[in-house]
């Protein structure tokens, strides 16, 4: 499992002109599988996602289509987890 950090950059004034790619990329996560939630870092910091059903260098290749690291509108990091102890409801991410 991965938690994406989507910081802004000093480009951050550009995000708008790039929001709409930015949006279908999110969307393409979810229809993938590979995303489970994304949102806003507050207050304002830029944003987060976590993925599953991944492999790192598939998730960097992903994270790197993203216009706003394309454009240099946010800056990426990828922190792996290795869950080892879930809710119930999230047991689905042990495997």
């Amino acid at each position: 499992m991965f938690v994406v950090l989507l910081k802004f950059s000093d480009n951050k004034g550009k995000a708008g002109q790039f929001m709409e790619g930015h949006k279908e990329w999110i969307e393409r996560g979810f229809d993938d599988g590979v995303f489970l939630l994304a949102g806003s870092l507050q207050p304002s910091l830029g944003g987060g996602v976590m993925a599953h059903n991944t492999s790192l260098p598939d998730l960097q290749g992903r994270v790197n289509n993203d216009p706003f690291v394309v454009e240099n509108v946010v800056t990426a990091e990828i922190l792996e987890i290795a869950p080892s102890k879930a809710d119930a409801r999230l047991d689905f991410l042990l495997d």
